[in-house]
């Protein structure tokens, strides 16, 4: 059974009905407008989120300006409106892809300068551990991977409406690859990376009951999923960044680099480590577009006790 054609696992209610017909409805109106024209009608979108609606405002401020101290009130409250566009050019564009074809995905990005860095860890056959955060269009790097030819599947969360995580499903899918719920993310993911799949993750949203550990992320510890270090080190495979980003004309531009993977005696501070560094090219990047991040997540909610509050949650 495919991951498109799963059963949906929770039962549907009439509000999951409801609000599953008014999303397709909404789609369906902003799909016609063509790609970019979607994108900008969610730029607008979130710009109404910021003002006058202040969805989570205090919450992405704050951390803004807990990650760039040195910024003034003026230099966060920019960057925060930035973050509400790009959040609702990457909701209204992950909605609207599926309406395109691989050819058409690919005309909208810029040409790959480090695309040998993901295709020469293809080459070793050990599977690809592809770690990447919400940056930019997320989505859209699966989509660009997928339709140059690799063969890419994706660690997911479920969404609370089950008719809305099916549909997500099989647009994933009909883009090129496939979705692992991260509930079976521990039986599927080692077949997979055998079978030499490159395997994706988002490696900066801490939850409980999580397997985590705690590494800086602009001076402050977050709590950060130890699955994608742990199964390159158990399966031998290479570790590799990514991320696209929006450019001043409208397109994107893909980014990938290594992430070095390295054994010893000692796991749980192999995993520690890799997790750092992961976190710490992902840390760059939102330096380079801070305001292509999705600050709206509490980064920092989870701390362990003892925690400096000058090291851990801003809010």
């Amino acid at each position: 059974m495919t991951a498109a054609t799963a059963p949906i696992a929770r039962p549907v209610v009439a509000r999951h009905r409801v609000q599953y017909a008014a999303l397709r409805a909404a789609i369906g109106a902003v799909g016609v407008l063509g790609f970019r024209a979607a994108s900008n009608f969610g730029a607008q979108l979130g710009r109404f989120g910021y003002s006058p609606l202040g969805i989570r405002r205090r919450v992405v401020e704050r951390q803004i300006a807990a990650a760039f101290p040195e910024w003034n009130a003026g230099r966060v409250r920019e960057v925060a409106r930035a973050a509400y566009q790009s959040l609702g050019r990457t909701a209204v564009e992950t909605a609207v892809i599926s309406r395109y074809s691989q050819p058409e995905i690919l005309d909208w990005f810029e040409p790959c300068d480090s695309w040998h860095v993901l295709t020469d860890a293809v080459a070793r056959k050990r599977g690809v551990m592809l770690v990447t955060g919400h940056l930019g269009n997320w989505e859209l790097c699966g989509a660009y991977i997928a339709a140059r030819g690799q063969d890419i599947s994706a660690i997911t969360r479920r969404q609370e409406n089950p008719l809305f995580d099916a549909w997500l499903t099989r647009t994933r899918h009909r883009l090129g690859y496939t979705a692992i719920p991260d509930a079976d993310a521990v039986r599927r993911v080692p077949r997979a990376m055998r079978e030499g799949r490159i395997i994706a993750a988002a490696i900066d949203q801490g939850a409980a009951g999580l397997a985590s550990t705690w590494v800086p992320f602009f001076g402050r510890f977050a709590k950060t999923p130890r699955g994608a270090a742990t199964f390159a080190l158990r399966l031998e495979a290479p570790i590799v960044f990514a991320t696209a980003l929006r450019t001043t004309d409208g397109r994107f531009s893909v980014h990938f680099e290594p992430v070095a993977v390295r054994s010893t005696d000692d796991k749980n501070a192999d995993v520690d480590r890799i997790v750092a560094d992961c976190t710490a090219s992902l840390e760059r990047w939102v330096r380079r577009e801070p305001g292509q991040y999705l600050w709206h997540h509490r980064r920092w909610k989870y701390q362990q006790p003892g925690t400096p509050p000058e090291l851990g949650n801003p809010l």
